[in-house]
């Protein structure tokens, strides 16, 4: 697995090591390199946050914990790493396993109208990949966020799925 640390300030050699020992037991789950982005920060308070994100073959997993103590955040989030990919085993299994065709990397560029008054706090730029909607919503899970953008396989078009106030999902898809 391929490491990258972001923190001010709080990043250290001992900090790096219990991550890479802990992360390293997630390597039996990947058949091919992965990436994990862990960043560190403290709040006021004393709070530590490990906030981890784990990238293989176009999967994306993450983690964000919080305590007291910085190893002890490490510890929480990549057990919560292990515990969704356990989860999602059977789900995963075909991604993990089966290395996909490489599709083009597509990047999402926003919109910015001058004319409106909006404050753009912060922009992400992620790669697109076709998958059909039983895995956007499997990914969206992984996230663990309420909405989740990507290229539907099955009709070729940019498709928003969302968790709707019910707990059940929405689709929106454009009209050709």
């Amino acid at each position: 697995m391929k490491y990258v640390y972001v923190g001010k300030e709080v990043v250290s050699d001992s900090l790096k090591a219990r991550a890479e020992k802990k992360l390293g037991k997630l390597d039996r789950y990947f058949s091919r390199e992965a990436e994990a982005l862990i960043r560190f920060r403290q709040q006021r308070g004393g709070r530590n946050i490990a906030e981890i994100t784990v990238s293989v073959d176009g999967l994306i997993l993450r983690a964000e914990e919080n305590s007291n103590d910085m190893y002890l955040s490490i510890d929480r989030a990549v057990d919560k790493l292990e515990s969704q990919i356990r989860r999602y085993r059977t789900k995963m299994g075909k991604h993990l396993r089966d290395p996909k065709p490489e599709a083009p990397e597509e990047i999402v560029e926003p919109v910015f109208e001058e004319a409106a008054n909006y404050d753009v706090v912060r922009v992400k730029k992620f790669s697109v990949k076709p998958m059909d909607v039983d895995d956007a919503i499997t990914q969206m899970e992984l996230l663990g966020h309420n909405f989740f953008l990507f290229m539907n396989a099955e009709t070729d078009s940019l498709c928003v799925l969302y968790r709707r106030n019910d707990g059940a999902y929405g689709l929106l898809v454009p009209e050709k």
